[in-house]
């Protein structure tokens, strides 16, 4: 099965680089004989040339060359990640065998060495590199179908007072904007755009009737609502996946506030987790937008009121000023993502619910 999977990669690409025509021709007549394309260079700084405009998946370069040397020329293929490498000369000079592997070529061969020899080395960095590629695809394949998974248990979840699933999917775009807006490097912001929409796992938990109520709680009822951040917590516990231990952090946080007033913890200000003091107030702001059973969707500039309304109160001032500054963005992710229905401002009434959570 794998072999079958590394015969359907299609054509390999080599390029030799040499400062010798004579070694720049055999190889190429060598390597052409065993079914590869191959492309020749005179020295480094060439061959770089030649890479920008051509994709190879093994590059064989001379170390001692004129212009760049092979030295050179393959930190600067590593560093873009371009192709494998396979570096040959006829003297180490400063450079020992060790040194040379650590610069992360893939293999290293001291001249002369024989055609066989060298289209057996060839054969290995080039399997060795589809093999990676094979383990790649599976690791993406293993990765999307464990996000499915998520998503379907979280979809089982929201059903109970969601429409559609549009609002998990706008909480991870939300969230994404939030962190970027927050320079988080890349690793991080993907993390918390599968994370996010695990905030209300936990309400999977909770009696219909509760959750469908189309009035206010009593306090019992918010009692047992509130469970749902515990809930969710002891459902995504346990986990050694980054994406599930910041989703657990998120499903307990998302419903503290900033200043201690919040739940399941009381938690106030930076201890509360940065993940879910994102997801508080971009879950806010889709909630207010969005019909309910309890409640019609708020207009725009209400929505926008309640959260300026709650910055250093509910919601985190640095966290709530990016949002604000960025609003028009993520009325755009509103908008494009599910219904937007507006409400006339004349006809607007807050709800019952939303009165004892913003109006103090």
């Amino acid at each position: 099965m794998l072999d079958e999977i590394i015969g359907e990669m299609g054509p390999v690409n080599i390029l030799v680089v040499d400062d010798e025509e004579g070694i720049r021709g055999l190889f190429k007549k060598v390597l052409k004989k065993e079914g590869y394309q191959c492309q020749v260079a005179e020295n480094g700084e060439q061959a770089l040339e030649i890479i920008s405009k051509e994709k190879f998946e093994l590059v064989i370069s001379d170390i001692d060359m004129p212009v760049m040397n092979g030295i050179d020329l393959s930190k600067k293929i590593l560093a873009a990640d371009y192709s494998d490498i396979i570096v040959m000369t006829g003297q180490v000079r400063s450079y020992h065998y060790d040194e040379i592997i650590n610069i992360g070529v893939n293999d290293f061969v001291t001249k002369p060495f024989s055609p066989s020899e060298l289209i057996l080395r060839v054969k290995r960095v080039l399997r060795e590199r589809q093999l990676k590629q094979v383990a790649k695809q599976s690791h993406e394949e293993l990765k999307q179908a464990y996000i499915d998974s998520i998503h379907r248990l979280v979809m089982a979840s929201e059903f109970k007072d969601e429409d559609t699933g549009d609002h998990i999917v706008r909480i991870g775009k939300y969230s994404c904007l939030m962190a970027e807006k927050l320079g988080w490097p890349e690793k991080d912001i993907e993390i918390i755009r599968y994370a996010s929409p695990m905030h209300d796992v936990g309400k999977i938990g909770i009696p219909d009737r509760i959750m469908l109520k189309p009035g206010k709680l009593t306090h019992e009822e918010f009692e047992t609502m509130k469970t749902h951040t515990t809930i969710g917590a002891e459902l995504l516990s346990k986990s050694k996946s980054e994406i599930l231990k910041m989703a657990r952090d998120i499903a307990l946080s998302h419903h503290e506030k900033y200043n201690g007033k919040g739940y399941p913890n009381g938690l106030s200000e930076e201890k509360i987790p940065i993940a879910g003091r994102i997801v508080a107030i971009v879950d806010t702001f889709d909630a207010l937008t969005s019909k309910r059973p309890y409640k019609e969707p708020y207009p725009p500039e209400i929505a926008l009121d309640i959260i300026q309304n709650e910055k250093g109160k509910h919601f985190d001032p640095q966290i709530t000023d990016l949002f604000m500054e960025n609003r028009n963005d993520f009325f755009k992710i509103r908008e494009t993502i599910g219904v937007f229905e507006k409400i006339d401002l004349a006809n607007f009434m807050i709800s019952e619910r939303d009165k004892d959570n913003f109006i103090t």
